[in-house]
């Protein structure tokens, strides 16, 4: 079984804390991999804001843990605790996986975890962080960052982003959107934290684009062009790339190919076609053209991520939907 453990001390954001409990706390109906073991690990009663929390176990469990999480750090010009800090050093150099949430950064970053490495925070504290720790490589632009062993997630709703990423790296694309439907949010995002800066998010179902996301979604199959969607969206080429930017932070041709890779990555999991069915169902054309973008997006090809994950969907036991205990020594 997978541990996670929820690192917590007094100043920590509730929000961030709330958000990557629910994602790891319960399976999706229909999984038949083991879930993660979560733990929430502390030096004692803590405060997360106005709410009082008694952990499961002492910061000195990290190091036992697969995954360490790291939530959000309220107080930015303050340095974070001696002892959380160790702990997730010494996390880390057991090998387990580290990942922050929003201004968690700061705390990976005092740990040493960072130096060298690309990594981001909430986008109000990007440049606190950066003048901080000269040695990260903070990129304000984006959702989240993967290193391997060492992730960071911007600020709020990105630190689901994250959690769906490694929900997605160890169980699955199939898995991960089962998660991302229970608790009612995108099961990917493109883009980055830049389009927040200064312009909100529009409210679903309030923005030009809220009709034609699912005419698209219906469609995959077929050779869409950026003039068919401008086409459909009834503006021009030039206006549907500019709401695209401020709705996705990114463009109508790279979100419909993440849309294309992300069907193909589910077909992968559910079934048995062949590559080149799936390549003709996700409007890629050939099964050539299908590997080429899906091993550059994914990281594998099609064949190697079908062999990962085929066997970790399936029918779970009956009333088996979770577990839930404290990290085991690896």
């Amino acid at each position: 079984m997978h541990t996670v453990a929820l690192a917590v001390v007094d100043g920590m954001l509730h929000f961030e804390l709330s958000l990557a409990y629910e994602a790891f706390a319960a399976a999706p109906t229909g999984v038949a991999d083991p879930w993660y073991g979560l733990a929430v690990c502390g030096p004692g009663a803590v405060r997360a804001g106005r709410f009082r929390l008694e952990p499961d176990h002492g910061l000195d469990r990290l190091p036992y843990a697969d995954t360490v999480i790291v939530p959000g750090w309220a107080d930015v010009e303050e340095a974070p605790p001696a002892d959380l800090v160790d702990a997730v050093r010494a996390a880390h150099d057991a090998g387990a996986r580290v990942a922050s949430l929003c201004t968690g950064a700061f705390v990976l970053a005092a740990a040493g975890l960072l130096d060298g490495r690309r990594a981001t925070t909430h986008w109000a504290h990007t440049q606190v962080l950066a003048a901080r720790y000269p040695r990260v490589e903070v990129d304000p632009d984006v959702l989240y960052v993967d290193n391997g062993s060492v992730l960071t997630s911007a600020g709020k709703a990105a630190a689901m982003d994250l959690c769906l990423h490694l929900i997605r790296l160890d169980h699955g694309s199939s898995v991960a959107n089962a998660v991302a439907r229970r608790l009612v949010v995108p099961p990917h995002r493109d883009g980055g934290q830049a389009q927040f800066v200064t312009t909100p998010v529009p409210a679903p179902g309030n923005h030009p684009l809220a009709g034609l996301f699912p005419w698209v979604m219906e469609r995959l199959d077929r050779p869409l062009t950026v003039e068919d969607l401008a086409r459909q969206a009834r503006m021009s080429s030039r206006n549907l790339g500019r709401h695209f930017r401020a709705v996705t932070g990114t463009t109508p041709l790279q979100w419909l190919l993440t849309q294309r890779i992300r069907r193909a990555q589910e077909l992968l999991e559910n079934t048995d076609d062949g590559v080149d069915a799936i390549a003709a169902a996700t409007g890629m054309g050939t099964a050539t053209t299908l590997r080429r973008h899906f091993n550059r997006t994914v990281g594998v090809p099609p064949d190697t991520y079908r062999r990962t994950f085929r066997a970790r969907t399936g029918p779970a036991p009956a009333g088996d939907t979770a577990t839930h205990g404290p990290p085991e020594p690896r």
